[in-house]
């Protein structure tokens, strides 16, 4: 099997059906493993076996049902360039022959006319410097014409001036349908109308002048029939075939009225029975809910459009001793650019000169500026702030830490959260069988109610009219985007839906200590040694030994020993036990390192004199011993401070319901006394590193949705057994890659803003589906006349109308309300 995911765009989806209808059609094909398709986003993602199936025939099949599919482009790029000095068309050319000859140039086209090129190109192969030093070296000078725009922007593009067009037909179809409204309800409502509309002494003016109103009204919403007949035809109706048979019954309905009138058939009756206006105002408002959805539907990816603004347009490089402003676009990796104070740093990178204080709130939602000197990481999209900063580029275009962060959350958002598979079940045959419920509503009163058919037919059109599938496709998607992208903006990065839900249900998180509960920076506290005129020379052996064992402890005692001035040696070998400590040998002296079971194992007394570990690690000191040739030579204690806020965040998680459990291989008492400074009353101690996993293992045993906390290096396989493992770092390669929630800063905070945030989006969708839910369920009984059995009012086709515009917009606008989540 070759197995192959591809995410696609997917144009032409109006409503939920339609998006499950794609979904159970593909996924019915032949060597598709799974299929997810986004409402809200307009995307699909596909897993497929190659060998069984193609790319074409997903198209294909797609293509079939209505819609259109296309393959996101990857690598692939488009540039456009402002040529100057080309005189004639061998200038031109020349230039694209050259181009085209260039590996990586998929095409180039340039006009003279224009002075402008569209150059295609691999930016794996090639990169936009390249293309513009081959013309340049040809005699003329290029430059970027405008900023390439990623995939994310032309939508946002594309979706603007969909917008702008939505907004102009709006206005067209709003003014038309209030003459419409006014004309034909004028009367009714003790409203002037001109003579020659008068009902009764012009009948058929005023049955033609509503007719000549609604044509225009339903030529501005064509695609309602357009897109709605068709799907209907190939029977999997959605929800503009709703509109469509409602609005053209009303409007074919009517217009028999009026060639009747014209015959003089039944005057009085049928001048009554004229519903061009229902037609008309239905078109109106929905369009206009349309407007409003779409409207709000594009404020929820607002996080991601503020994020990619973060990176500057241009960027200044330092070249052969000169500087010059290059497009951000073209920097390539070692590049030494300049961030002067104020300017937004462009690309990942470490600061070769200069000293700086760097806002990286952005990414980290951290408050506080971070001082930055030589040698030290910095990243694009965050603020220099005071200094004047030399970068080396490490990282550029996409592989930079934001852009990674950006294409998580688009990742995150373009996935489904558990909770949407009843909506997408329903949604999926929703809109056929509101189809039957109008038509046997219609029958039912005309048959066995006895009504007119002019009323039996306003019944039919109510109950089609007020069904929403939007509001329940809307639902989870619009939330999750929003959600994501807030979450995002806080530091706080939800890899997937699934992980989303599983936080809010966590009732037992577990910390591992080293680096999460604590800095992770331990120091040595008390050094202790057999021999006082040898203190120093055990002191040089112990971080001569250490400096190869990689160890935050061992780490402690290195700079301790280089900090008292002692010269440190590499040792002739080195062999490590595993939860244990080190051995080696130095100057033909065997060196040991470790705890007090190694030193057990190995047959090393410890003396009395040295002390009691059980008393150091009452003070929350991790305690090591040092043996030189078997005897026993020094004792090191060593302690990690507690990170500030880890107290309050340990009494805020219990407030929530989460039990707080501490995992840490230290001993018992040292374990128990970081607990007891920490607020934890649960602690799992003497944990070796490979045991980790096993430990989350045996909590879910007993039942509980358990999280685990680590720093993201050596707990991946505690993280990736936890229901949601949250990985803390500042950024790093490897935190961003571990867990299914990063936290983007070292501060705990962070675990509870996650932990909150998932709760509030799992609300907020709960509230918009049972929104959804509740409007349909109640809104078609009452649409079919249940209230009138009863001797109430029956419901408007065009109020029926308006409550379904407003459905999904009202659904949209509870998901955005999040973007004010503070945490």
């Amino acid at each position: 099997m070759n197995r192959r995911e591809t995410a696609f765009t997917v144009a032409g989806m109006h409503c939920a059906s339609c998006s499950s209808r794609i979904e159970r059609v593909v996924s019915l094909l032949d060597g598709v493993e799974s299929v997810a398709v986004n409402l809200a986003a307009e995307t699909m993602k596909c897993v497929y076996d190659t060998e069984r199936i193609t790319v074409e025939t997903i198209e294909e099949t797609v293509s079939n049902l209505g819609f259109t599919l296309s393959e996101d482009a990857g690598s692939v790029n488009e540039v456009l360039l402002d040529i100057a000095g080309m005189h004639c068309a061998s200038c031109s050319t020349r230039i694209e022959k050259v181009l085209r000859s260039q590996q990586g140039v998929l095409s180039a086209d340039v006009n003279l006319a224009t002075e402008r090129a569209v150059v295609t190109f691999d930016g794996k192969k090639v990169s936009i410097r390249q293309i513009r030093t081959l013309i340049e070296h040809l005699g003329f000078t290029a430059r970027r014409a405008e900023a390439g725009a990623s995939e994310f922007n032309k939508k946002r593009q594309e979706s603007v001036g969909r917008m702008a067009g939505m907004k102009k037909r709006l206005l067209i179809s709003l003014g038309l349908a209030t003459i419409l409204f006014f004309v034909s309800m004028g009367e009714m409502l003790g409203l002037p109308l001109p003579r020659f509309a008068d009902p009764h002494a012009h009948p058929f003016s005023f049955g033609f002048l509503q007719f000549c109103l609604v044509l225009p009204i339903m030529l501005i919403g064509s695609n309602f029939y357009l897109i709605g007949l068709p799907a209907l035809f190939r029977k999997a109706p959605n929800m503009d075939s709703l509109i469509a048979v409602g609005t053209g019954a009303a409007f074919i309905y009517s217009s028999w009225g009026l060639v009747e009138i014209g015959l003089g058939i039944d005057v009085s009756a049928r001048v009554r029975d004229l519903y061009f206006e229902s037609a008309g105002v239905l078109i109106a408002l929905v369009s206009l809910g349309k407007f409003l959805e779409a409207r709000s539907k594009f404020h929820t990816s607002d996080a991601i459009s503020q994020l990619m603004q973060l990176t500057p347009d241009s960027a200044t490089l330092i070249e052969d001793g000169r500087q010059r402003t290059i497009s951000s676009d073209e920097i390539e990796k070692d590049d030494i650019l300049l961030a002067k104070p104020g300017e937004r740093i462009v690309v990942d990178g470490i600061v070769i000169k200069g000293t700086s204080s760097v806002d990286e709130s952005m990414l980290t939602g951290e408050s506080l500026p971070v001082d930055k000197r030589e040698g030290e990481k910095v990243f694009g999209g965050t603020l220099n702030q005071s200094g004047v900063l030399q970068i080396r580029a490490t990282q550029t275009g996409e592989n930079t830490v934001l852009a990674r962060i950006i294409r998580m959350v688009q990742e995150a958002q373009g996935g489904k959260a558990p909770i949407a598979a009843l909506a997408d079940r329903i949604s999926l045959y929703f809109v056929p069988v509101v189809m039957v419920i109008a038509a046997l509503t219609g029958l039912g009163w005309y048959l066995i109610g006895g009504v007119d058919f002019a009323v039996a037919l306003r019944f039919f059109i109510a109950v089609l009219v007020i069904a929403c599938p939007c509001a329940m496709g809307l639902a989870t998607p619009t939330s999750i985007m929003v959600g994501t992208g807030r979450g995002a903006q806080l530091g706080v990065l939800i890899k997937s839906p699934e992980a989303l839900q599983a936080a809010e249900s966590i009732r037992t998180i577990v910390f591992d200590k080293t680096g999460t509960l604590t800095h992770g920076k331990p120091v040595v506290t008390d050094f202790f040694s057999r021999d006082k005129k040898n203190e120093g020379e055990f002191l040089q052996l112990a971080g001569s030994l250490e400096q190869v064992s990689q160890h935050p402890l061992g780490d402690a005692i290195v700079r301790y020993a280089e900090k008292q001035g002692h010269e440190l040696q590499q040792p002739d070998n080195f062999t490590l036990y595993p939860g244990g400590g080190i051995s080696g040998e130095i100057n033909n002296l065997t060196i040991l390192i470790g705890n007090t079971r190694l030193f057990e194992e190995q047959g090393v007394v410890i003396p009395e004199e040295a002390g009691s570990v059980d008393a150091y690690s009452r003070e929350g000191k991790s305690v090591l011993f040092l043996a030189v040739d078997g005897q026993f030579a020094a004792l090191i204690a060593i302690a990690d401070q507690l990170k500030a806020e880890v107290p309050a965040t340990v009494t805020e998680l219990e407030r929530m319901g989460v039990q707080v459990v501490m995992l840490t291989g230290d001993h018992q008492a040292t374990a128990q006394a970081i607990a007891d400074k920490a607020g934890i009353k649960h602690i799992i101690a003497r944990v070796l590193p490979d045991e980790k996993r096993s430990r989350i293992a045996e909590l879910q045993a007993e039942g509980a949705l358990v999280a685990m906390v680590g720093d993201g290096i050596n707990d991946a396989p505690a993280l990736a057994q936890a229901d949601v493992g949250i990985a803390m770092g500042t950024g790093t390669d490897i935190a961003i890659e571990s867990g299914d929630i990063v936290i983007m800063r070292s501060n705990l905070d962070g675990v509870l803003t996650a932990l909150s945030l998932s709760r509030a989006v799992m609300k907020n969708i709960r509230q918009n589906l049972f929104w959804a839910f509740g409007y349909n369920i109640v809104g078609i009984p009452v649409a079919a006349g249940l209230l009138v059995i009863f001797g109430g009012p029956g419901l408007s086709p065009m109020l029926a109308g308006a409550a379904m515009a407003l459905s999904s917009v009202s659904v949209v606008s509870n998901s955005l309300r999040l973007r004010l989540f503070r945490g």
